[in-house]
């Protein structure tokens, strides 16, 4: 069974920066692609990026592109999120989320950490 333990979330103003990060545990841990997701009050969740856990393919949303970066390093389990130039439209909780096994969608999630942005 895998564990994901996000960390990083905070109070930031306009233009600022954070870096999430994403602690995974399990006797095994070898997922096919992990991923960041956001939902915000009142809304749906929302992927905002993933990376391929062999070799460095990354994806991102559009919302996104060009302020955030995610990265790994799969000898610490962890993945982590860099955003940069924050807006008050990227207030939301983040999970991040690994897709394992033969799923063809995510199936493990963590319990997501709070991101504020304020104007």
């Amino acid at each position: 069974q895998v564990q994901l333990v996000e960390s990083g979330g905070g109070l930031v103003q306009t233009g600022g920066s954070l870096r999430l990060s994403c602690a995974a545990s399990g006797r095994t841990f070898s997922p096919y692609t992990m991923g960041w997701f956001r939902q915000a009050p009142g809304k749906e969740r929302e992927f905002v990026a993933a990376i391929r856990w062999s070799g460095d393919s990354t994806f991102y949303s559009d919302s996104v592109k060009g302020r955030f970066t995610i990265s790994k390093d799969n000898a610490k389990n962890t993945v982590y999120l860099q955003m940069n130039s924050l807006k008050p439209e990227d207030t939301a909780v983040y999970t991040c989320a690994a897709q394992v096994g033969l799923s063809s969608w995510y199936n493990s999630w963590g319990q997501g950490t709070q991101v504020t942005v304020s104007s």
